[in-house]
């Protein structure tokens, strides 16, 4: 039986690169966005990989949205195989200059965003006795950034609360579930080009691998999570980074 994925902020970038990968394993892909061209370009690419795709334009951090989307996607699938809690925001302010509004906001995008897909996904998972769902972290949960990082410390906070999160549900969402959470460094993404652009030879210098990454690179990575067979791995974070910071 076909495997079908959700993929938030699945419109460009890491996301984008994910769902095409998946879809090129033979994926149906569900995306959520809030960018209505981002989304309808990559459903038309999945689509001409012979793989189906829902579309979704939808702010992660509304959790009555999040079980609207996820009962669609049963509705029209009758199964959630594959979950990637991939939209995120970056935030550069540190704390002296960060509102209330802004600290909020990060957090309501990238961890209570995970939180929102997955309590609607978890449920349908447990009843067909198999799942997996993959947070997008950062390596900033582990580093706080550097100073020259676009994201500083609301994002790292952020992130490094889905690791808690990633750990506690694998406990409780198992054995059914997997629940495993990757952390890319420096990946060049629509969004990231021009900054990476702009220092890349310096960010190149640190990494043991000699280049920056790609969404293809943490999209492998990815789909490993979501459908190898058998798979150990839950409660783990994985660095997608080239071995990054050496010096």
């Amino acid at each position: 039986m076909t495997k079908t994925a959700i993929v938030t902020g699945g419109g460009r970038g890491i996301g984008r690169g994910t769902a095409l990968e998946l879809a090129a394993r033979g994926v149906d892909l569900a995306l959520v966005d809030l960018i209505p061209e981002d989304l309808a370009r990559t459903r038309a690419e999945i689509e001409a990989l012979g793989r189906k795709a829902l579309t979704y334009e939808a702010d992660v951090a509304d959790h009555a949205r999040a079980a609207e989307v996820v009962a669609d996607v049963m509705s029209h699938w009758g199964r959630i195989d594959i979950l990637f809690n991939n939209a995120g925001k970056s935030n550069a302010k540190p704390l002296l200059e960060i509102t209330e509004a802004e600290f909020d906001r990060t957090i309501a995008i990238n961890l209570k965003g995970a939180f929102n897909y997955t309590h609607a996904a978890a449920p349908h998972m447990k009843a067909a006795g198999a799942g997996r769902i993959i947070n997008m972290s950062s390596l900033n949960a582990h580093t706080g950034g550097v100073t020259g990082a676009v994201s500083k410390f609301s994002y790292a906070a952020a992130k490094a609360g889905l690791l808690g999160m990633t750990r506690a549900l694998a406990k409780e969402l198992g054995p059914e579930i997997l629940v495993n959470a990757i952390c890319p460094g420096v990946i060049k993404t629509e969004r990231s080009n021009d900054l990476i652009r702009a220092r890349e030879a310096e960010l190149v210098r640190g990494i043991a691998a000699g280049r920056v990454g790609t969404p293809a690179d943490v999209a492998q990575v990815v789909a490993f999570l979501g459908l190898s067979e058998p798979c150990f791995l839950t409660g783990q974070d994985i660095k997608i980074d080239g071995f990054q910071w050496m010096i």
